[in-house]
């Protein structure tokens, strides 16, 4: 492997690892009120359902397989599972409807 290519991954990796840590390092998060914290709690959720949102209606022919599994995600975040359930239950209602029919 070419020594320019691993110095381009690493600093790749430092320019996206930063921005990450300095919130952890700068911000102190012992007295912000209750509903700030209850509200950034909550955009993980969000921000994976803008991102996930127009891929779910376009990823089968039929629009009713997309709904479904889509419907299925949000009862699944309804009951505040952890995201990865979300989206593991939601891969695992389709791939059993798939099965099935």
């Amino acid at each position: 492997m070419n020594v320019a290519i691993i110095w381009m991954i690493i600093g790749m990796g430092i320019v996206t690892y930063v921005p990450r840590l300095l919130p952890l390092i700068t911000l102190q998060t012992d007295n912000w009120p209750k509903w700030s914290k209850r509200m950034l709690g909550r955009v993980p959720y969000a921000v994976l359902g803008a991102l996930i949102f127009p891929g779910v209606l376009t990823a089968n022919e039929n629009i009713w397989f997309a709904l479904f599994g889509g419907m299925i995600a949000v009862m699944l975040a309804f009951f505040s599972l952890p995201l990865i359930f979300v989206v593991g239950g939601a891969i695992g209602a389709l791939a059993l409807i798939t099965y099935l029919f």
